[in-house]
């Protein structure tokens, strides 16, 4: 166990925050004014950027939020769930006028459908983040689409970071127009990519990778821009590869799964858990990534069944 206890490095998690309402069972709308019955609905902290920040601080990492929610039940919810688990929420605006975003998460057991409302998610400005990354070694993006402001003004505010030596990390999430468009400018300028499989064969193929590439092709061309790219592979695990084509993988854990809802933000938080906790090791990395992912698929919603530093470190050992 390599794991560097305490003095952990802080973290600027950057993006949306909202909640998420997560519903199981017969999940499959059909219209005509049908009326179907669930199995369960939960209300809990949704959000890319909101989950990572979460799972970052339950594992021990100082931790901070760069966001903006409403003034109105779900933003004081959001507060609260991040707060209650020790990120510093200092830095997360509150907006008069607009609402907190929502997803509706149809959870399906092999698949899920994503329903959102953005109110304030894309708000976000690129002097918030670097307005709030004062004191921190790291700062992660997430929500790249649902933020189209920050998205135009994220090279720029990259290369800044950059300039006063703090790291980043970069995981887009789904493109819901399918367009993904502008990472050309920001992959050279980011440390670390986190895509899923599907994200990674979409965005090499947006920029200029072929249809018939495999997925090592796909993120060998995108680490050649830049970053180690750190792919999520559902019950596969995870794996990485860098510039020089070395691909390190690890698998995760075999768990009865109720929710994978929130499953990759859990494993981006346990991989930069690792790295702030100074893991110099990537096989270990991935293994702190790819544990933390699979722990939390064992309760609805993203953040609920999130693990603390002692239980992921006693399933590395």
């Amino acid at each position: 166990m390599s794991a560097i206890e305490g003095n952990a490095m802080r973290v600027l998690v950057a993006g949306d925050a909202n909640v998420d309402l997560v519903l199981r069972g017969d999940v499959v709308p059909r219209f005509g004014q049908a009326e179907q019955l669930l199995d369960s609905a939960d209300l809990t902290l949704g959000s890319s950027a909101g989950i990572v920040a979460h799972g970052l601080a339950r594992l021990g990492v100082p931790t901070g939020l760069a966001a903006r929610v409403g003034d109105d039940e779900f933003g004081r919810l959001t507060l609260g769930w991040l707060a209650d688990a020790g990120v510093d929420t200092s830095t997360v605006a509150v907006d008069p006028s607009l609402p907190t975003g929502l997803s509706v998460i149809l959870s399906a057991p092999a698949d899920r459908s994503i329903l959102t409302l953005l109110g304030t998610i894309p708000t976000l400005t690129g002097d918030d983040v670097l307005a709030a990354s004062a004191g921190y070694s790291h700062v992660h993006f997430a929500s790249y689409f649902l933020l189209a402001g920050l998205a135009a003004e994220l090279p720029a505010v990259l290369a800044e970071l950059r300039a006063r030596g703090i790291t980043t990390s970069l995981d887009t999430n789904w493109d819901p127009a399918e367009q993904w468009a502008g990472l050309g400018a920001v992959l050279p300028l980011v440390d670390f990519l986190l895509p899923n499989l599907e994200e990674l064969r979409a965005i090499a193929l947006s920029l200029g990778g072929r249809s018939g590439d495999s997925d090592e092709e796909c993120a060998l061309s995108l680490a050649a821009l830049g970053p180690l790219v750190v792919v999520k592979a559902g019950r596969d695990g995870g794996w990485s590869v860098g510039r020089d084509g070395a691909v390190v993988s690890a698998a995760g854990l075999v768990l009865d799964v109720v929710d994978t809802t929130g499953a990759g933000d859990s494993f981006d938080a346990g991989y930069l858990a690792a790295v702030a906790s100074g893991v110099p090791d990537e096989a270990e990395r991935l293994r702190w990534a790819t544990v933390a992912g699979s722990l939390s698929t064992r309760a609805a919603g993203g953040s609920t069944a999130q693990p603390e530093r002692a239980e992921l470190l006693s399933h590395l050992a």
